[in-house]
């Protein structure tokens, strides 16, 4: 703990010369740190141990607990002894620490139950490229790696038969609820960066237009068709891997604020909402806004056609400038969050994938036992 404590005072500088990050970042950076430490190497549905699901508690609770004294200050009424009343300023915990924080902290929880409750299951892992048995004790058979795999995770092996019904239906069921936990998550994440201030770097470096910062023929289908659908665009662009979409996604946000900022500027360089509220729906002939909408439509629909995707340039702008330190606890936990649920969702479609190969692999069989049965039979 005091290693800790005297890491966060000096902003990760241990030469102790004041060259460390601020506070916001350095709580950000150990809630990252501490979450690949103990979910780093954790591959599989299986309950966290014993010494690392305490180790997860206690540290979170200290990293969390300067939460406890954020506070905003209120106009109240106060009563003097005398029957007088004076306005006095009175102090209420943080409203978006208030609601946000709680409702982290139940997803947190839901995660570990999850976890548990794969300690006894129908399913066991294999490294990919062994032999292992077919059975937890029977002929073996060998391990080979799916196309769409990465080499290095462990392969769920599933009984001959499939899992049970019952089996079956639970694990659709885990991987219905930790889906909903992701999206809650990545709902909370999503709502936080917006709120962070966009810093002054980022803007300085935007492109000079957009249709430079987007290619002309992402442009030209943005700026030419009055009923303009984000999932044919991005159908069109054939978007192959998640490089490539996070690209696009960096792209696409770059040119959605430098249309913004002509767009404020249009109309003496009121905020954004403002501007919104000043054009009237019949009176959003803005190409400066139509474009904007647009491109804030289709970095929408990239990031729920590919919720894998990294954090964008501007995300991780935010966060490096970010120095409100209530804004970096509840974006970093929420994010680790969102990482876990998703690796979840992931392990259980893998096991799920299994147990549809194995089901079709013993239909096979059987068809083809039959087919020769009815032939020895004519």
């Amino acid at each position: 703990m005091k290693e800790r404590f005297s890491k966060l005072l000096l902003g990760e500088d241990m030469s102790g010369s004041g060259k460390g990050v601020c506070t916001a970042v350095t709580i950000s950076n150990a809630i990252t740190n501490l979450y690949a430490t103990i979910f780093g190497q954790n591959q599989k549905l299986e309950p966290l141990s014993p010494e690392k699901k305490s180790m997860w508690k206690r540290e979170m609770n200290c990293l969390l607990a300067v939460c406890d004294y954020m506070v905003e200050f209120f106009p109240s009424l106060q009563t003097l002894p005398n029957g007088t009343s004076v306005e006095v300023m009175a102090s209420r915990p943080r409203s978006d620490i208030h609601i946000n924080l709680p409702a982290l902290q139940k997803l947190d929880t839901m995660l570990q139950e999850i976890l548990d409750s794969f300690k006894e299951t129908e399913f066991w892992y294999a490294e990919q490229g062994k032999l292992v048995s077919a059975t937890r004790a029977g002929s073996f058979r060998l391990i080979t790696q799916r196309p769409d795999e990465k080499w290095w995770l462990p392969v769920p092996c599933i009984p001959r038969g499939g899992l049970s019904e019952k089996a079956r239906k639970d694990m659709k069921h885990t991987r219905d609820c930790a889906n909903q936990i992701h999206k809650a998550a990545m709902s909370i994440n999503s709502s936080l960066l917006a709120e962070m201030k966009i810093p002054d770097s980022y803007i300085a470096a935007l492109p000079k237009s957009g249709r430079a910062g987007l290619g002309d023929a992402i442009y030209r289908f943005m700026n030419s068709s009055d009923k303009f659908s984000p999932d044919h665009l991005l159908d069109y662009l054939h978007i192959s891997s998640e490089h490539e979409a996070l690209e696009l996604a960096d792209r696409v946000e770059a040119s959605m604020y430098t249309w913004r900022r002509k767009a404020c500027v249009a109309h003496s360089k009121s905020s954004w909402d403002t501007v919104k509220q000043l054009i009237s729906e019949t009176e959003r002939t803005d190409k400066n806004y139509v474009l904007a909408e647009r491109a804030e439509s289709l970095l929408f629909c990239l990031k729920q056609r590919y919720p894998e995707l990294s954090q964008t340039s501007l995300d991780t702008c935010k966060i490096q400038y970010n120095k409100d330190v209530g804004q970096a606890i509840l974006e970093s936990y929420s994010r680790v969050l969102e990482s876990l649920a998703f690796s979840i969702v992931a392990w259980i479609e893998d096991v799920l994938h299994e147990d549809r190969n194995m089901r079709c692999k013993e239909r096979s069989v059987v068809e083809n036992m039959q087919n020769r049965m009815s032939k020895l039979d004519i």
